[in-house]
Formats: C-alpha cells, structure tokens, sequence
C-alpha cells in the first residue's frame, strides 16, 4: 500500500480535520467504513445482578452500561477478549429523605486497569432510599460490525477538498447574496493566503467554513467566485467516543485495510 499525503486541519485526542490526498473515492469510503466497522472496542456484553431493587429492569441497565465507553489499550488484547467489571451502590440510607444517589460509570470497580470508563460523569441511573444495585458485567472485545456498540467512531465522515478561486469582480448592480459553503476550502486568493517563508503570500491554505460563518461573501466581498471540487482529494471528519483516541482509530481502520489487501493478495497467487 503507498504511502499518502496528509495533513491535519484540526487535530485533538477525541476529535480531528484531516486532508488526505491522492486517494479515490472508494478508498476514502473504505477507510470510513474501516473505522466504523473493523476497529476493535471493548463494551459491555454480558451482566449478573446481584442485587436492583431499584426502579429500572436489568435489562434496560444492561442497555445503558452497554453504551459507556471502554478505554481500549491498542494491541494488548485480542479480539473476544473479556474483562470482568463491577457496580455497587445504593440510595441514601434515611427512608424519609426525598434525595436521590446516581450511580455513575466513575462508580464502575474494573478487574485491568487498563480497561476503565473513558468519561467517569455518564449517568447510569437514580436510587433512592432503600435502593441498591449490585452487578457484574464482562466486557468483550470486539468489532463494529459485529454489532454497534462496539463503534469507536461516533462520528466519522468525510467530503471532497473545495477550491475556491476569485474569477472577477461582481457586476455593480447584482446582489450579493449568501454563498453557503461548509467544510474546508484551499484558499486561491493571495488576499488572503499566509505570507510563506520569503514573506509573499502563497496560496493553497486550507481554511475551515465555521471561519467565516460558512458563507464566501463574509470572506470575499464583492468578488465573483468559482468553487471546484480537488480532484483525489478529501477532507475526513473523525470524533471518538474515548475508547480510542482519533490516532489509534484511523492508524488502526489503515492497517485492517492493508491487512485485508495482503490476504487478498496472498490469496490471488496461490
């Protein structure tokens, strides 16, 4: 698999805007698909309740810890894995008392440290006096199309690289009404380009939309624009629920494909 041009737009540990360059449409959707469908996640599969006399079946809480993220530690489990996970708390100990306790996943006890809630504030559920809940859960390893609790990637999209390039100026009399445009543009308009190493300006500078409330006339007053989309070129979106920082998600969604196109390889020439 060669090698690609990329380069970040934004870029933190949940949550990043990357360019990537030279790729098809297919293989953009591939590594889409890849992040959804192949990265590994641990979640909660099975549960054993010790105690809920609580409002809530156990079901429904299943339900719930199903859906707290699980810090997943790259390459130091396999798939089907299991960690052992557990919940004990109870409501406050005054029956007159009108106030509640919520169990939170901070309250979750976990057998491998390694494998904890990534936020410890998600709300499981209220107990009030005389309540309780007592449970063990396992946590499995396993892939998003499996099913999709096991997703690393809540949000992850992508959409072609936008060129914008100003091709005149506006008549005198035509209106200057909104050119709504979102996601990210190469800016083509030395006006605005960043000054480059030898203080002119240069071109080729990737601006966000939100930079400009999303409309081309905020950005270039009085200019008549030509908007082309970049040949191979795509801009991805990608957010994490936690259990994978956005590195680990993309490097890994890379090497289920290149692991995919090896076997697929191997397979042809026998």
């Amino acid at each position: 698999m060669q090698d690609y041009e990329v380069e970040f737009v934004e870029r933190g540990d949940r949550e990043a805007r990357f360019l990537v360059r030279d790729i098809t449409p297919a293989f953009a959707n591939g590594i889409r698909r890849a992040m959804i469908a192949d990265v590994p996640t641990f979640s909660v599969d099975e549960l054993r309740v010790v105690e809920n006399s609580s409002v809530m079946f156990d079901e429904q809480i299943g339900l719930r810890l199903g859906l707290v993220p699980l810090t997943t530690p790259v390459d130091e489990f396999e798939v089907g894995d299991t960690v052992t996970l557990s919940l004990d708390v109870q409501g406050p100990g005054r029956e007159e008392s009108t106030e509640t306790v919520t169990a939170y996943s901070g309250d979750i006890v976990t057998s491998d440290p390694m494998v904890e809630p990534a936020d410890e504030n998600i709300p499981i559920i209220d107990l009030k006096p005389g309540q309780r809940l007592e449970l063990e859960a396992d946590a499995v390893l396993d892939r998003g199309r499996e099913h999709a609790k096991h997703q690393g990637g809540v949000a992850v999209g992508y959409r072609h690289l936008q060129r914008v390039e100003v091709v005149g100026e506006k008549g005198e009399f035509e209106d200057d009404e909104p050119h709504i445009l979102r996601g990210v543009i190469e800016e083509q308009e030395a006006a605005h380009a960043s000054a480059g190493s030898g203080g002119e300006p240069r071109n080729g500078e990737l601006v966000p939309t939100e930079a400009f409330d999303h409309d081309l006339t905020n950005r270039y007053p009085g200019k008549d624009l030509e908007v082309v989309d970049v040949p191979n070129a795509f801009v991805f979106h990608v957010e994490t629920d936690g259990s994978l920082s956005v590195d680990e998600l993309v490097t890994r969604a890379v090497d289920s494909l290149r692991g995919r196109a090896e076997e697929l390889r191997d397979a042809v020439q026998l």
